[in-house]
């Protein structure tokens, strides 16, 4: 069941758009931010909020890369496999991170502390390659320097 608080949030979402069908996105993201993910029962009550099958807002839900259908950890780390990150080395991080954590993409580690996803784009291609855990963004990485930044997360 949607939270008052969720309630409140979507409505102020609702009200900045034509119709409520348009605050999709919006309203999956403050059920993210709220539950950590969006499981199937939570976006099934926001589809009967905003009015919508659950079909139809599933796929909104799984052609955003950022709202999460499943667990996840902590703390997500992006890994960057743009052309220029993917120029850059960027497999090579990405190998680093799964050997540190003992992951690959798409799962959590055993702690619950990290998630890792690929992302498309980080925005910074002038400074690849490039992650980004949490909201903190790590430019012209080397693999050495992955442990120190993990270290920082508990």
């Amino acid at each position: 069941m949607l939270s008052k608080e969720e309630i409140k949030e979507i409505d102020e979402a609702i009200s900045m758009v034509p119709y409520k069908k348009a605050a999709s996105i919006e309203a999956l993201k403050i059920v993210q931010h709220h539950r950590k993910w969006v499981s199937d029962e939570s976006l099934k009550e926001v589809a009967g909020y905003l009015e919508i099958s659950a079909d139809e807002l599933d796929s909104v839900a799984t052609f955003y890369n950022l709202i999460f259908r499943q667990p996840v950890g902590k703390h997500i780390i992006l890994v960057c496999d743009s052309i220029s990150c993917w120029v850059m080395g960027h497999e090579k991080i990405k190998e680093k991170l799964s050997e540190l954590l003992n992951i690959d993409y798409g799962q959590t580690t055993a702690d619950g502390r990290f998630t890792l996803l690929p992302n498309p784009c980080l925005g910074t291609c002038d400074c690849a390659p490039a992650i980004m855990v949490g909201n903190d963004l790590y430019r012209n990485l080397k693999t050495d320097e992955l442990e120190k930044i993990l270290s920082k997360y508990n």
